[in-house]
């Protein structure tokens, strides 16, 4: 069925409009006031007339081809995600050491519980990481 100005619009129907006026923002066809108005509007549509008022000056776009053409994600090293998880640790444990430090030095390093259990995870989730590259090898 061919979708009448007059037929109500669904939640869908306002999210493909919403991301078809992102798209034309990006591309540069709508300044950011104008996409702002516009996206307000599209959630505030009621029929598909609204929606269709919101793009009739655009030139339509498949978002779904806009998709596939999409490079695909980057593949990163397990070495680089290893050394990422024992960074963002060190971080973490640097910033309760300090608030320990800032407060209560004296008294119970309560530091230990984010340290000790995370870090044991990691070190086995390395360990583990760097005996099944060395395997790895062996089978060929």
């Amino acid at each position: 069925m061919a979708a009448t100005p007059e037929m109500r619009a669904s939640d869908g129907d306002r999210d493909k409009v919403a991301a078809a006026l992102r798209e034309h923002c990006a591309q540069g066809r709508l300044t950011m006031e104008e996409f702002h108005e516009r996206l307000e509007l599209a959630y505030q549509g009621r029929t598909m007339g609204d929606l269709q008022k919101l793009t009739a000056d655009l030139p339509d776009i498949d978002l779904n081809a806009m998709r596939a053409a999409q490079p695909a994600p980057v593949k990163r090293s397990k070495r680089g995600d290893v050394r990422e998880a024992w960074t963002a640790w060190a971080v973490v444990v640097a910033v309760c050491t300090t608030i320990w430090l800032m407060t209560d030095a004296g008294g119970y390093f309560w530091p230990m519980w984010v340290a000790g259990p995370w870090g044991a995870i990691l070190l086995v989730a390395t360990v583990a990481g760097a005996a099944g590259k060395k395997g790895e090898g062996r089978g060929r």
